[in-house]
């Protein structure tokens, strides 16, 4: 059935997510022509597009009572029912799989149908097998659909069937390689998986996330990923804290003779060396081994970031601490003692509880 020109209009709009206008233009077209369903059906997605999903029911019904078995209708009907969130679940779930019945008895063969019914049923835990069998059929039916793929994913996911699961991610990523759901999934299996570094895991999402920049998700992880990189700059500082205690003999054993003070200066000098090996090796080498996308992350989360803040500052005063501990002529071990615990005991007391946060 051919549609009329404003109604085709209409639907170029709601793509462009002009919903009013949309909505005024079908408006005008059911108040020439009242049974033109096509009409009434772009009214009714137009309002689920716009979270209308009370107002969508209304019109699709309109559209169901003049053709009972428009696919169209029936499908944006349990679109709408998915939405109506000011109805009882255990209702709209009814009423949608019973419209969707009605849609696979007028087209046995609809890929689309499939899929919706199977991410309905999904959520009744003895109903996943069916779930799957649905999507499974949704994708023989459409291969190169993203949303059977998409269905069988979900529906596998609740099933607890992990091949399939990553299976139909994979086929949805292949059709759709910014497909943000996908792409966030996908992701966090890899940056989870046990052993994953920081640095890795956040690479992986830095690749996700330049393929679907405007995805809240990965730029959350990305943050969390980044910020567990540099959480790992306190250890160096902490090493470089302990060499300088080691070097001055801050804490003698008893019963052994204590080392000579000051230090001589060569000795102080030298121990700038291992410090420094820590730092190239341990966070500088890394740090340049990082992708692009990583280190510009890491400069934005030092800016936007408190506890980011807060975690190179405790870095730099450890390093502070060892620093004038190894280098100062001390003649006594009081004063290096407390510079000791200053760096140490800030560091420690958080190391553990900032575990969870992310920047």
């Amino acid at each position: 059935m051919t549609s009329h020109p404003a109604v085709e209009q209409a639907d170029a709009l709601i793509d462009l997510k002009r919903y009013d206008q949309a909505a005024a233009l079908l408006g005008r077209r059911l108040a020439q022509d009242p049974e033109d369903i096509r009409a009434w059906v772009k009214l009714g997605r137009c309002q689920v597009a716009a979270g209308q999903a009370e107002q969508a029911l209304a019109t699709l019904g309109e559209a169901l009572r003049r053709a009972p078995e428009d696919i169209g209708a029936l499908y944006m009907y349990a679109q709408a029912l998915r939405r109506a969130s000011h109805l009882e679940q255990a209702e709209r779930w009814r009423k949608a799989e019973d419209a969707l019945r009605r849609l696979l008895r007028v087209d046995p063969r609809n890929s689309f149908a499939h899929a919706l019914l199977a991410e309905f049923l999904m959520y009744y835990p003895t109903r996943r097998a069916e779930a799957v069998e649905l999507a499974r059929e949704a994708v023989r039916l459409a291969p190169e659909s993203v949303e059977a793929y998409a269905a069988l994913w979900r529906s596998a996911g609740a099933a607890q069937d992990v091949e399939t699961y990553r299976w139909a991610l994979r086929e949805v990523l292949r059709l759709d390689p910014t497909n943000g759901q996908a792409l966030y999934l996908v992701s966090s299996q890899e940056a989870n998986k046990p052993g994953t570094t920081a640095a890795r895991a956040a690479e992986v999402y830095a690749d996700a996330l330049a393929a679907v920049p405007d995805s809240p998700g990965l730029r959350r992880d990305l943050d969390r990923a980044t910020y567990r990189l540099l959480r790992g700059t306190r250890w160096p500082a902490l090493i470089c804290l302990a060499a300088a205690g080691v070097m001055v003999d801050l804490f003698p054993q008893e019963g052994e003779e204590a080392r000579d003070l000051p230090v001589p200066l060569g000795n102080r000098l030298w121990v700038l060396v291992p410090m420094a090996a820590v730092w190239a090796f341990g966070a500088w080498r890394r740090y340049r081994g990082l992708r692009a996308g990583v280190r510009l992350n890491v400069r934005s989360l030092v800016r936007r970031g408190r506890w980011a803040r807060v975690v190179l500052g405790q870095a730099a005063w450890a390093v502070l601490c060892a620093l004038v501990i190894s280098q100062v002529p001390w003649t006594g071990r009081a004063v290096p003692q407390i510079l000791f615990w200053a760096g140490l005991v800030p560091t420690l007391a958080t190391i553990w509880f900032d575990r969870k946060k992310t920047s």
